[in-house]
């Protein structure tokens, strides 16, 4: 009895085990630290992650967190162990955008920013510089890249909307994740008030949860967006967990329990260049 015992267990560890690993090795990430110099002691970094170390990525998707954009990342062993915007949507979700085509670089905020990335520069004409030197350090590094997708998430979409309004043969589209739409609220973002969106002439997609509790982001305001300009809007529905401040991570602004969803959904716009669904509920 105890040896059929011991049989079954070893079968059950020799076809089970690997299979628990391989699950485990799907969601491991390859990870680099990229780093130029804006000026004399000043430098523009991110974290470029991929599938695997040799990785031919065609799709780079860049990634603008939310407030207060400062990301100030730890790559160790091919790994950032940890961030100061480790709960953030787009970072915590990024290994359900991740494919053997896609690849994605987290945007940190100059290293002589402070502990915020200010709405004016992330609007400004400075900020779309220093991130394409990093963007083009990346496809240096990486010559298979063909497209270069935005993606900002709330604070972030400050800078998917006016990035791509100074050098749109850059990009090939831009994609806004529970985006400003009430930039007096809390008295902040004026940046984006009165945002004409037909200034970005790539094709652009709003992502937003129906049920989105923030003031500043709010899904009326996503619908008005998108209605005046005639843009896609994808609709966000259910989650669970919702937890903290509700224009904070946890809440549904962050998609909390719908990661997985919306970074497919991404990642179908990106390798398409169109959304193939206008709601998302399961």
């Amino acid at each position: 009895m105890l040896k059929s015992m011991e049989k079954i267990l070893f079968v059950l560890l020799f076809f089970i085990t690997p299979s628990l690993l391989f699950a485990q090795n799907e969601d491991k990430l390859y990870e680099r630290l990229i780093s130029v110099d804006l000026k004399e002691g000043v430098k523009q970094e991110g974290v470029l992650s991929l599938k695997n170390p040799s990785s031919k990525p065609t799709r780079l998707a860049v990634i603008l967190p939310g407030y207060p954009s400062v990301v100030r990342p730890v790559v160790e062993n091919n790994v950032m162990t940890t961030s100061q915007l480790n709960g953030n949507f787009l970072i915590r979700a990024r290994r359900h955008l991740i494919d053997n085509n896609v690849a994605t670089l987290i945007i940190d905020c100059p290293s002589n920013s402070g502990w915020k990335c200010e709405s004016s520069y992330q609007a400004s004409l400075q900020r779309h510089e220093d991130v394409l030197k990093l963007v083009l350090e990346v496809k240096k590094q990486y010559p298979s890249i063909q497209q270069i997708w935005l993606i900002g998430t709330s604070m972030g979409t400050i800078s998917s909307a006016f990035i791509p309004t100074y050098k749109p043969s850059i990009y090939s589209g831009t994609i806004h994740t529970a985006t400003i739409t009430e930039p007096y609220a809390r008295n902040s973002y004026r940046e984006l008030a009165d945002f004409d969106y037909q200034k970005i002439t790539i094709p652009q997609f709003f992502i937003h949860h129906r049920e989105d509790p923030c003031l500043m982001t709010t899904y009326s305001g996503a619908q008005s967006i998108t209605n005046k300009y005639k843009l896609p809007l994808i609709t966000v529905e259910g989650g669970s967990e919702f937890r903290g401040d509700p224009c904070q991570a946890f809440s549904q602004h962050g998609f909390r329990g719908r990661e997985k969803e919306v970074m497919f959904a991404i990642r179908d716009i990106i390798n398409s260049g169109k959304a193939s669904k206008n709601v998302i509920n399961d």
